[in-house]
């Protein structure tokens, strides 16, 4: 197939391009980018593309399968559509299904179930570094490499730092990823919602922002102390962005990436008790929304991950505070962040692009996609005009944990090339 994408608006942070262009496409390889193509053969399919956005690839580095173990929730096949119809290109899924992640006999399973397909995304595996994710003994860390894992994450909070310092010494010859959510769960163990004073007049119990900034600090000594690269997952108070920065500034080997939840919504947002605001670790207030913006735009946030984690409705109607924490997000991100972000100027469309696809990219030690001659299709073509409703008739996902269930959107892919 060959297809001529006519005056689309082309963003490609690897090149540092945002320009209008026509795109000539043959056999999924990008053949021309030019002001004006005019050099095409009659079995070219052409497309006006004016007011559409084409970018390279969206990647989520981070987000919950439900298969194994929890279908009704979500399966393999609904997160990738999910994925798909979010534009994203590359998936990577964490270790915390049923069976866990931590053994090659499962990641061989996940791989033969997951076909090829050039109409759905890349699928890549995190592999638990804990048996079980128990934080407690070490899984055969060289043979879950050799199987074909994109990195190591246990995907939670851990108390036991002996472990973690092993677990770094121990990673480092593998030269993958490793990932911690960095978080002292011990000193707010019932709490579910940012210190704040919304949370003292919602009633609900609080979890102070040392609760990250603790393990935070904890984990980039151990860093300094072996050298291992780290990524840090869920990134959600000012404070955090400080140590970071700090951490980057001395040089440590760290990367780090928030969830697209964060950079929009703060503590104010829960007082409708919607579930789908319960989220670990917890929204921030107004100042963290702030930081964690700026963290991003200047580089200290590496990425934006998605942490899509879908619970059924039955699991999701409860009180707040014993509600599951996550909410959906793959359809969604996209959208929401290009019209409260970009379209209001906060920020431009290359940093946001940047933080969804060329950083994920490289926290994943892979190589980014570009949008120049020659370079295989890896692309996202997006009309950030156009309108929908969110409900289930609506989405690839199984399940509908969002707290913009039933509003309207602007803003919705076209189209992915893998």
């Amino acid at each position: 197939m060959i297809e001529l994408l006519q005056q689309v608006r082309v963003i490609d942070p690897t090149l540092e391009i945002d320009q209008i262009a026509d795109v000539l496409i043959a056999d999924n390889q990008i053949q021309d980018l030019a002001t004006q193509i005019t050099n095409i053969t009659p079995h070219t399919q052409i497309k006006n593309c004016r007011g559409l956005i084409l970018g390279t690839g969206l990647i989520d580095i981070y987000s919950h399968s439900r298969e194994p173990g929890f279908e009704q929730r979500e399966t393999l096949s609904s997160l990738l559509q999910a994925a798909a119809a979010g534009g994203f290109t590359r998936i990577s899924i964490l270790p915390d299904t049923c069976p866990v992640i931590d053994h090659p006999a499962i990641v061989a399973q996940l791989q033969q179930k997951n076909k090829p397909n050039p109409n759905t995304p890349h699928l890549y595996i995190w592999g638990g570094i804990t048996q079980n994710l128990a934080g407690k003994q070490l899984t055969e860390l060289g043979d879950l490499a050799a199987s074909g894992v994109i990195g190591f994450t246990d995907n939670q909070p851990w108390e036991n730092l002996d472990i973690v310092q092993r677990a770094l010494e121990y990673l480092q010859p593998t030269k993958k990823p490793v990932a911690f959510f960095a978080s002292h769960s011990s000193l707010s163990p019932n709490g579910v919602m940012r210190e704040s004073p919304e949370a003292l007049r919602l009633g609900l119990p609080p979890i102070p922002a040392s609760v990250e900034t603790t393990a935070i600090a904890s984990l980039l000594e151990l860093v300094a102390a072996t050298s291992t690269p780290v990524h840090i997952m869920r990134i959600s108070t000012a404070r955090s962005v400080e140590l970071i920065a700090s951490a980057k500034h001395r040089g440590l080997p760290i990367t780090a990436s928030t969830s697209w939840m964060h950079l929009l919504l703060d503590t104010k947002a829960i007082k409708t008790y919607n579930t789908s605001l319960h989220l670990d670790p917890p929204l921030g207030n107004s100042s963290d929304v702030e930081a964690l913006r700026t963290g991003v735009k200047e580089r200290i946030i590496d990425a934006i991950a998605i942490d899509h984690a879908p619970y059924t409705y039955e699991e999701k109607v409860q009180a707040f505070a014993q509600s599951p924490p996550g909410a959906i997000g793959l359809e969604l991100a996209l959208p929401l962040l290009w019209q409260h972000l970009v379209e209001t100027g906060k920020f431009t469309a290359l940093q946001l692009w940047r933080a969804l696809s060329t950083e994920p990219a490289k926290c994943l030690q892979q190589k980014p996609s570009a949008i120049t001659p020659k370079e295989k299709a890896e692309l996202t073509l997006f009309d950030p005009q156009k309108t929908w409703i969110v409900e289930q008739k609506n989405l690839h996902t199984l399940s509908t944990n969002t707290p913009w269930l039933g509003q309207e959107l602007k803003g919705r892919v076209v189209k992915i090339w893998v």
